[in-house]
């Protein structure tokens, strides 16, 4: 499918890696390297939501369009609502959110995202793929998610889920055969007239306690669907050690 815009919400403060969007990596800024993956999609526009003018004219300087959104968001969500009203997109546009930080994310994973949420009446939807590894199913840093039969989103974790009961109380050290279990990859399409919705939605308590914005969706009722990919994408750039493996393989 065409049409839908590729929205990159791109901010200069970062804890583990201060200034990350224009971190350079073989003669082009960070932020500059994902619109280029992500203008190979199916994108009808691709447009950097920052928070500060460095970027936005590290954009201009080599052809990306960028807009200045304010400093104060909360969440790339909220970044993004203030760009879709920014741009005035259609409600039923569809705006795709790719992380600033993925240099290397594949334009197959952003049309299939695209397409899903075409298909569908979900307001927003996201991507997983299967585990098969029982320390990651335990891991808080990986995030899970468990689906309906309609492959929507029931819940959002960092816990265990879903937990096999019996096969955990005498094994952890192997996923149950069978187990349906998949992380969250996250990445997440929406329709213009819900980013504007979900700016007025007041965080919930599952949202705070997990540290995960998408269960503020699910909190008032919203429903997420969820594609599964094959594998999973490739690794974004959290620290310098990610920044490095990144720039040899450009090199």
């Amino acid at each position: 499918m065409n049409g839908f815009v590729v929205v990159i919400p791109a901010r200069m403060a970062s804890s583990r890696l201060p200034g990350k969007p224009l971190a350079d990596i073989a003669g082009k800024p960070m932020v500059v390297r994902v619109a280029e993956q992500a203008a190979k999609s199916r994108a009808s526009r691709v447009v950097v939501a920052t928070d500060h003018a460095d970027i936005l004219a590290a954009c201009a300087a080599h052809g990306v369009e960028a807009v200045l959104t304010r400093e104060d968001h909360a969440s790339g969500t909220d970044r993004l609502a203030e760009m879709a009203a920014q741009l005035a997109l259609p409600s039923d546009a569809l705006v795709i959110n790719v992380q600033g930080d993925e240099p290397l994310i594949q334009p197959e994973l952003i049309d299939r995202l695209a397409e899903l949420l075409a298909a569908g009446d979900a307001p927003v939807a996201t991507l997983a793929h299967a585990l098969h590894d029982a320390a990651d199913h335990f891991n808080p840093n990986v995030v899970k998610v468990a689906l309906d039969k309609h492959g929507r989103a029931l819940y959002f974790s960092r816990a265990p889920i879903p937990y096999a009961r019996d096969a955990y109380a005498a094994d952890r050290s192997a996923l149950p055969a069978g187990l349906p279990v998949y992380r969250h990859i996250g990445m997440y399409g929406y329709r213009a007239g819900f980013l504007a919705a979900y700016a007025g939605l007041e965080p919930g308590p599952l949202e705070q306690y997990e540290a995960l914005e998408q269960l503020r969706v699910l909190w008032h009722g919203y429903s997420i669907a969820v594609a599964l990919a094959d594998e999973a994408p490739a690794a974004g750039v959290d620290t310098p050690e990610d920044l490095e493996r990144v720039r040899r393989l450009f090199a």
